[in-house]
């Protein structure tokens, strides 16, 4: 195993696999297969090209902090009536058990970086979820009254619990599909 970029690389050699590279993750880690045949400086060279051409995808596909904000903003006004008023919304790596939390003194909401990968109306779920917070303190018919305007919370919510059942039973990597 290799460290790069702060994620640990896993080395899958193939004497089946002819020219084809690879890489995705799985759990915590990115899983580079390449065929058996490659020298130790062709591994290299493909490994760090692999990493950093999976890191540049999962960039581009998750929204930043800044289109977070929008997004909850657009959210507020769809669904809650612009009530709901967000300071901030930003990507967070300490939520490793929560989807999302806020503080609604300072109207600041974090998601958890767990849902990086996930369809974007589940993250529009959490967001919405997060937004009904910043009006509603607690879980009880008028707040999920509130979440229910989204159209998909349903379906978002069972998303979420097969998540993080697949997650914690360390079955798959379930964001991006790969079996461990």
């Amino acid at each position: 195993m290799v460290v790069n970029h702060d994620a640990e690389v896993e080395i899958r050699r193939s004497t089946r696999r002819r020219r084809t590279v690879t890489a995705y993750r799985e759990g915590g880690r990115i899983v580079v297969c390449l065929p058996a045949r490659f020298s130790s400086a062709e591994e290299r060279r493909w490994v760090a090209t692999m990493v950093e051409r999976l890191e540049a995808q999962e960039r581009r596909r998750q929204p930043s902090d800044e289109q977070l904000l929008r997004r909850a903003r657009e959210l507020s006004r769809r669904y809650l009536d612009g009530r709901a008023r967000p300071s901030s919304a930003r990507w967070s790596a300490a939520q490793q058990s929560r989807w999302g939390s806020c503080t609604p003194a300072d109207g600041s909401i974090r998601l958890s970086e767990r849902l990086q990968g996930t369809p974007s109306w589940v993250i529009d779920y959490v967001i919405v979820h997060e937004l009904a917070h910043l009006l509603i303190g607690n879980h009880g018919d008028e707040f999920w009254e509130l979440v229910g305007r989204y159209p998909r919370s349903e379906r978002a919510r069972g998303f979420l619990d097969g998540l993080d059942h697949a997650l914690n039973m360390g079955i798959t990597d379930a964001v991006n599909g790969e079996e461990t």
